[in-house]
């Protein structure tokens, strides 16, 4: 671990950054540019004086956890979070296999959009980062671990919680539309990447996923209009718009809703309403 290094990195990012750009206010008047240490810690989800002696080279090695952490909060790219993890003693995550990082374009979008539903999702389905909106909305899966973080393995896996989301009559159609995105990724990383290990798992445990997984359906979807259903406000009508890292591996989910409509009024409740405890995850 080199702790020079590992300062002064983490010292010039937190300067280069604006609250702006990282979705926070202006706040009262700042002394010296950049962000303060409190907000990295915020953003990280750790303490302050913890991220304090990072920069003061006084703290033991941090974790891969604290790293992915500072790497999003940071708003790194893959090339910054690789030398991030080196000279902090760490060999860099595979960046095809990482649950944990965020492209920082999507998450600069994402940062913008308070007054819409809007989620990061990787290849597979799992879900890297949501708004609280989309918290209100679709539930949180903050605390989900391995493939439960996928929407995929939990619409076939969990079909009574996960489905309450979709009316039923539309639920046949996002099923093949799940695996037909699950055949996209396969395609192009192959048998033996985590996709396949995702389509050898809900091989075993969901034939309905192996009959589907057969017709050999292939298609990545840009954009749909459908209805979601809340426990508390009912369906609402939302359009969907995706916006994909150039190498395809992670997705903004934009969901919107047309304006003056019934659909619009719902999602201002939603955010007057907050999270609500509701069984399944993002999708």
């Amino acid at each position: 671990m080199d702790r020079d290094a590992l300062a002064d990195f983490l010292l010039r990012h937190r300067e280069a950054l604006r609250p702006g750009d990282v979705g926070l206010g202006p706040g009262v008047r700042r002394r010296a540019p950049g962000l303060r240490r409190e907000e990295v810690a915020q953003l990280a989800v750790m303490s302050t004086d913890y991220y304090a002696r990072l920069e003061q080279r006084r703290a033991p090695q941090p974790s891969t956890q604290i790293l992915a952490a500072l790497a999003r909060a940071l708003r790194l790219t893959p090339d910054e979070r690789d030398y991030l993890y080196r000279v902090a003693g760490h060999s860099p995550p595979d960046r095809a296999a990482t649950e944990d990082y965020v492209a920082p374009g999507l998450l600069r979008v994402l940062d913008r959009l308070t007054d819409t539903p809007a989620l990061v999702l990787d290849a597979l389905g799992r879900t890297l980062v949501q708004n609280d909106l989309a918290r209100a909305l679709l539930g949180d899966v903050d605390g989900l671990t391995g493939w439960e973080r996928s929407a995929i393995y939990r619409w076939f896996v969990h079909p009574d919680t996960e489905r309450l989301h979709y009316p039923e009559g539309d639920r046949d159609r996002q099923g093949r539309a799940q695996v037909a995105s699950l055949r996209v990724t396969y395609g192009v990383t192959g048998a033996g990447s985590p996709a396949g290990e995702l389509v050898r798992e809900l091989l075993r445990r969901s034939p309905e996923f192996a009959r589907l997984w057969e017709a050999h359906e292939v298609a990545r979807r840009f954009e749909d209009h459908k209805v979601l259903v809340h426990p508390e406000v009912g369906p609402i009508e939302v359009d969907c718009q995706a916006l994909f890292t150039e190498d395809g591996s992670q997705t903004l989910l934009v969901l919107t809703a047309a304006p003056r409509s019934e659909a619009e009024g719902k999602l201002r409740l939603l955010r007057v309403l907050g999270t609500q405890e509701f069984a399944g995850g993002a999708g």
